[in-house]
């Protein structure tokens, strides 16, 4: 993971140049996509790609532009009008350097010039325009109504309520797996996985997803701003239903190692070319922030 991390860095370096005017918008881009993130979402791109039998060069420019996708989503949850969060990966967060205009307008940016970077890069490339549709639409599904803006419309309206647990599983399928599916089958698409590849690809990630979630919930009870880099204990702060207030500590643990035995059954057909992804799962089960 930290190869291609080093790896993600470098090419975010390259397709964020720069720029001479408008200086505070750029500044503001910049400071959030280089603020020390894990990068998960775009390396699981790159790794599925390597286990579909592609070259991860040519999954770059994707792999990148959801990674500026996922710095916006980050910027505008945590606007005032949304969690109103005052830290983020261990600094102040963006509307608070920049203010709360500049930080909408960073992630505007950064949302629309990551469709322009797929478009732009993929044009050199000798990849069909067909698949770069399937991307942009992949990544626009992800990202709008059937992704992560109704996801986060769904948890403004959950505040001080009480929601079901299938209320709750759509909610975190939406704002949080959509992107966790899109990155795995970007990646899979740009090596031109047959259909029974990508569907175990997409159960996989689906099931990934729910961890990633099961344990974030969890982090934020048992975390400490420090370890976690944003302010722990915001969820029971916003009257959120989570996991963990469902369920309790010990169930919620229990449902993520469960999640995480189906993910396992996906990603075995693959043989010694999974090892990363199980590892993966391990990583995200395991996580302590």
């Amino acid at each position: 993971m930290n190869v291609k991390k080093q790896i993600i860095n470098q090419a975010l370096e390259s397709y964020l140049p720069e720029l001479a005017f408008p200086q505070k918008l750029q500044d503001a881009m910049r400071y959030s996509v280089f603020a020390g993130g894990k990068r998960i979402r775009p390396i699981m791109t790159l790794a599925a790609t390597e286990l579909c039998g592609g070259d991860e060069s040519r999954a770059l420019p994707v792999a990148c532009a959801i990674e500026l996708v996922h710095t916006y989503s980050l910027i505008h949850d945590d606007l005032p009008a949304m969690d109103d969060d005052d830290m983020r990966r261990g600094r102040l967060t963006n509307h608070k350097v920049y203010g709360e205009a500049i930080a909408i307008l960073a992630g505007d940016t950064l949302m629309t010039y990551a469709y322009h970077l797929i478009s732009r890069e993929y044009r050199n490339m000798d990849l069909s325009p067909a698949i770069v549709l399937r991307l942009i639409e992949e990544l626009g599904d992800a990202t709008g109504i059937s992704g992560m803006a109704g996801g986060q419309v769904i948890d403004l309206e959950s505040e001080g309520k009480d929601i079901s647990s299938d209320e709750l599983k759509k909610l975190h399928e939406l704002k949080t797996g959509a992107l966790i599916k899109a990155s795995l089958r970007c990646g899979a698409i740009i090596a031109g996985a047959d259909e029974l590849s990508l569907q175990r690809i997409t159960n996989y990630a689906h099931h990934l997803g729910i961890v990633f979630q099961i344990i974030d919930d969890i982090l934020d009870v048992t975390g400490t701003t420090e370890a976690l880099g944003k302010p722990a204990g915001s969820d029971e702060k916003n009257n959120k239903t989570t996991y963990v207030s469902l369920y309790g500590l010990e169930k919620a643990k229990l449902m993520a190692e469960e999640e995480t035995k189906v993910a396992y059954d996906e990603i075995r057909h693959f043989g010694e070319g999974g090892r990363f992804f199980t590892s993966l799962i391990d990583y995200f089960l395991k996580r302590e922030y």
